[in-house]
């Protein structure tokens, strides 16, 4: 057979293999936190870009819910401050607030503006648009982290309006308080609380990490489904920690309060939203209810 045929019915299957995750998941509201390297390198943030863009026209309903924090760090540093983080969550005083306000913003409109280049409809928000995210002040083993909000309230009507009118929401980790005090949240956590208040089919983490490991020290080792019980198993046996203890934490959140699946996926390797969602045995790791069919096999 000629080469590029070859080629081109290669091409065929890969389209025939996407089918039946095409059909499962048609009109289904998927949340992808994008965040990490991926948001640092040009050329995978138009991947990324490219792969939501594409779920969107293949029938899903994509809400990207985006971090920006090492640009903040930048500003932060610029305007004289040092950067101050307690377990991992920032010390946000009110000019910190205000430069994490206006980072935030930037990063949103400049994603808005990729998937217009892909001739899709996107609009950015915060959660203060349309009162998405309430918070109450958030702290930390009693220490006071400034203005950073723990969710405690989703108002969704604006993302189920902007769905209907089929543009992609964009939103960044913004919230207010009871006094409309503006607060900045953990790209996770309002991924996580988003995710819920929308009952999403699928909600990925695009971050630094490959996956959750069997065993972290071999990489050969990569889970590809965990069910929540398999889950909460493996952090009990210890050999889960770091960064990926509070991630997989959220996982289980999400799975218990109605998200039917949570991917965790690497970033930093090109198109892995496609390879994860599209192909029989994807690349990073799927956490499903304990009731919910595994499908890699």
């Amino acid at each position: 057979m000629h080469e590029s045929m070859e080629k081109i019915l290669e091409k065929a299957e890969v389209l025939i293999e996407a089918l039946p995750y095409i059909q499962r998941f048609n009109r289904k509201i998927i949340v992808v936190k994008y965040g990490g390297s991926a948001m640092l390198d040009e050329t995978l943030k138009s991947q990324v870009i490219q792969d939501v863009t594409l779920l969107k026209l293949v029938g899903f309903k994509p809400i990207i819910v985006h971090g920006g924090g090492k640009d903040i760090s930048r500003w932060v540093e610029l305007s004289g401050k040092t950067p101050e983080f307690i377990g991992g969550l920032r010390v946000t005083d009110s000019e910190t607030m205000e430069i994490a306000e206006m980072v935030l913003n930037r990063v949103n409109k400049s994603l808005v503006s990729l998937v217009s280049e892909l001739g899709v409809l996107s609009v950015g928000i915060s959660g203060k648009d349309g009162e998405l995210l309430h918070v109450d002040k958030k702290t930390l083993e009693g220490q006071d982290l400034g203005y950073v909000g723990e969710v405690k309230c989703v108002n969704p009507k604006i993302l189920y309006d902007l769905l209907e009118k089929d543009f992609l929401p964009i939103v960044c980790p913004i919230g207010v308080d009871d006094n409309y005090d503006t607060y900045n949240i953990n790209a996770d956590d309002a991924a996580c609380a988003i995710a819920e208040a929308v009952h999403a089919e699928k909600l990925a983490f695009l971050s630094d990490i490959e996956g959750v490991y069997r065993d972290p020290d071999d990489p050969e080792t990569l889970i590809s489904e965990l069910t929540v019980s398999e889950a909460k198993e493996l952090m009990a046996s210890g050999y889960i920690g770091g960064g990926m203890l509070p991630k997989l934490n959220s996982c289980i959140s999400a799975i218990e309060n109605g998200v039917s699946r949570v991917h965790i996926l690497d970033g930093r390797i090109a198109h892995c939203l496609l390879l994860e969602i599209f192909t029989n045995k994807g690349i990073g790791t799927a956490i499903i209810s304990d009731e919910e069919p595994k499908y890699y096999n």
